[in-house]
């Protein structure tokens, strides 16, 4: 009998080991590929003109402008080591920070904290998708490594509930993550995040945890791209019309 068990323990640990090893496996095949994409815009982006977006396009129908120019290098639910989601895109402009345009998305009330040095957030009342639901966009890493900000001098901190239109210039790219010794590569970052509604942690009017990605929305059919890494299937995310 204890070697029945024993047999039976092996073999169940030996499937954990094969289906676990897949899943690593997917994981690195797909980060790694997106990660040598990103690495070659960052050396060469005039040599990739094809993998980039642009700031205040439209792809097709869809409501969100595109916010800044660049190469869209991380995805939505992409992970940058196991057990991480990533809550939105990534979108490097491949210059030096403070230089790359970020603008307005989608027309919304502003608000910046009073202890934001590079991100805004915008509360739309009325998402386009889902017409009755409250969402935000939120921008951030516009600063540069030393936390000095790029974000427009007409959004100061403190800033609440301005109304802008989309296409408004929010301000610049940057590399801010709040230690100057590990700065993020130049980039903006941009999630959809859902309104508190009838939480009570997070109560209408506020937006949720924007570092938990299930308080975050896949923004593929904001932008008109496929934008979720589970199902880019390793393409260049741009707008096919």
């Amino acid at each position: 009998m204890n070697r029945t068990w024993l047999r039976l323990a092996l073999s169940v640990l030996a499937v954990a080991a094969l289906v676990g090893g897949y899943f690593v496996y997917q994981w690195f095949k797909t980060n790694a590929a997106r990660s040598a994409r990103l690495v070659m815009w960052l050396r060469d982006a005039p040599s990739h003109p094809d993998w980039a977006v642009h700031a205040g396009e439209r792809c097709g129908e869809a409501p969100f402008l595109t916010p800044t120019d660049g190469f869209i290098g991380y995805l939505w639910d992409d992970s940058f080591r196991l057990g991480q989601r990533h809550q939105g895109i990534d979108i490097f402009g491949g210059g030096e920070a403070g230089l790359t345009p970020v603008m307005v998305a989608y027309s919304g009330y502003l608000t910046r904290q009073p202890d934001w040095k590079s991100t805004l957030a915008l509360r739309i009342p009325n998402d386009p998708l889902q017409p009755g639901r409250q969402i935000w966009t939120y921008y951030t890493h516009m600063a540069d490594r030393d936390g000095n900000s790029f974000i427009a001098e007409q959004f100061p901190p403190g800033t609440s509930d301005v109304y802008v239109e989309a296409g408004t210039l929010l301000g610049y790219q940057g590399n801010y993550s709040g230690d100057p010794a590990n700065p993020v590569g130049v980039h903006l970052h941009f999630s959809i995040v859902l309104d508190g509604g009838a939480d009570q942690e997070y109560p209408s009017g506020k937006l949720r945890n924007e570092l938990d990605i299930r308080n975050t929305l896949d923004p593929s059919p904001y932008f008109g791209i496929s934008l979720d890494a589970n199902r880019s299937q390793g393409k260049v995310p741009v707008c096919v019309k």
